[in-house]
């Protein structure tokens, strides 16, 4: 296979190869550390790569498969998000305030180690993992492959440019807020957040108190249907509690759904500041019509955000920021805006966030009542394309949050209700940048999204799309 060709393919697929013993794990695994090494210097993808490591991992996969073993991701390279922890590596989180390094994987790497995934690195994000574009004073901005100039998004930036940019096939990324969901979409590719407690989050729980949950950004559907099939379950650290699919995830992405009743809605939730972008409206629009043409049922129908849906969100954000920041091993090294957002998490009291917690079912039972009417809802998945390098250089932490929080109004909520979003490419703007469009399923669900969005792809073939700079 053409080298590049192989560095696109895709995990599901490189899987194939490597079972087929068409191609060798040390082979997709040095054809990877070559792209990091011509690549990675203008995208900053990786905080640090695991060139020696990942390569004795690799040759260690390649003797297993030699000896007749057979494993899901046997010899796939795979990247992690820095919010996770690699054992013998630090967890930057994006800042220098961290502690030392990790003694243990998280659950989810073990079970991506389990299945016989190649960690080939870990990629940057944002200070804490904070904002929807991943530039931080430790470790310098990661750029989108699109347009250098422009952000990948955050705070799974720096997999989603990976990715994007065919430096690896997949990495891990987490959600706490749109945080998988937009990258994904500012960088062409498919992210679902999964139903919480789909995905162990240990050694953490409840992070940023229920809302933020573990998954992956990947080009393909299938891609992502794999990840899940190995990587869900949780441990008793684990308080969310995910129903069991009725089949394989990968059964799913690969079945074509029934007729659906989708909804569709580009109203932001009250009290959000925005103005939706010309060509992300246009994106809803031309998937609207072509799930018309595929023969779904389709009704312009706004979800009940009520008055709350911002307040619950910012309750959780912003307590769970200054958790963060308060546990880190010296949080005095934080930059100054992330100080700010901590201290904003400070004036919340214990009983704000407690009615915040006891208010979910309500909030949840009101927002899904779009559900009861449809199997699905879209929206856009951000209402802006994403912001240039350096755009919140020097801002403070109010100015910040409300200018973010115009251009990623759709995603927060359902982190909030806890259930099952992703983010579909939708073709590009006018400025040759990606857009999106997100996918909503009921609780428990992600069936249905991973059918509908390989439905879409199939018709699209957003796979093919590759930067130019990096094809």
């Amino acid at each position: 296979m053409d080298p590049s060709e192989l560095a696109y393919a895709g995990i599901a697929r490189q899987a194939e190869l490597i079972a087929a013993r068409e191609v060798s794990a040390r082979e997709l695994l040095d054809l990877y550390l070559a792209r990091i090494e011509r690549f990675d210097p203008l995208l900053n993808a990786f905080r640090v790569v695991f060139t020696e490591r990942a390569r004795l991992e690799a040759d260690q996969a390649d003797a297993r498969r030699g000896a007749g073993e057979a494993r899901p991701l046997l010899g796939v390279p795979i990247a992690v998000k820095d919010d996770l922890d690699v054992a013998g590596e630090v967890t930057a989180w994006g800042t220098n305030a961290h502690g030392p390094p990790a003694q243990a994987d998280a659950e989810v790497v073990r079970r991506l180690r389990d299945a016989g995934a190649v960690i080939i690195g870990k990629t940057n994000v944002p200070e804490l993992t904070i904002f929807p574009f991943t530039e931080s004073a430790t470790f310098g901005v990661t750029r989108n492959p699109w347009d250098l100039q422009r952000a990948p998004g955050g705070s799974s930036g720096g997999s989603a440019a990976a990715v994007a940019a065919g430096l690896v096939g997949a990495a891990l990324g987490s959600d706490g807020a749109g945080s998988i969901r937009i990258p994904s979409a500012w960088c062409g590719l498919f992210g679902l957040k999964p139903q919480r407690g789909r995905v162990s989050l240990a050694p953490r729980p409840r992070a940023w108190h229920g809302l933020s949950v573990n998954g992956v950004l990947t080009r393909r559907v299938a891609d992502t249907a794999l990840f899940h099939d190995v990587a869900s379950g949780t441990t008793d650290i684990d308080r969310d509690s995910a129903p069991s699919p009725a089949q394989p995830f990968s059964t799913s992405a690969a079945t074509p759904p029934r007729r659906l009743r989708i909804a569709y809605s580009t109203r932001f939730p009250p009290g959000v500041i925005a103005r939706l972008d010309g060509d992300a409206a246009r994106a809803l629009t031309e998937t609207v019509e072509l799930l018309r043409s595929l023969g779904h049922e389709l009704t312009e129908h706004d979800p009940d955000y009520g008055l709350a849906a911002i307040p619950q969100v910012l309750v959780r954000y912003l307590r769970g920021i200054h958790d963060d920041a308060a546990g880190m091993a010296h949080p005095r090294r934080l930059e100054r805006r992330t100080r700010g957002m901590g201290r904003m998490g400070a004036v919340i009291p214990e009983a704000l966030l407690e009615r915040s917690l006891a208010g979910e079912e309500q909030f949840t039972r009101r927002l899904n009542s779009v559900l009861e009417q449809h199997d699905v809802l879209i929206t856009p998945t951000t209402a802006t394309p994403p912001p240039r390098i350096g755009q919140f250089q020097g801002r403070g932490a109010l100015w910040t949050l409300n200018m973010v929080a115009g251009m990623v109004p759709y995603n927060g909520v359902w982190n909030v209700t806890g259930q099952p979003a992703a983010s579909v490419p939708a073709g590009f703007g006018a400025d040759g940048l990606p857009r999106g469009v997100q996918l909503v399923g009921r609780p428990g669900d992600e069936a249905a999204l991973l059918a509908l969005a390989g439905q879409i792809e199939a018709e699209r073939q957003w796979p093919a799309e590759r930067p130019p700079e990096f094809a």
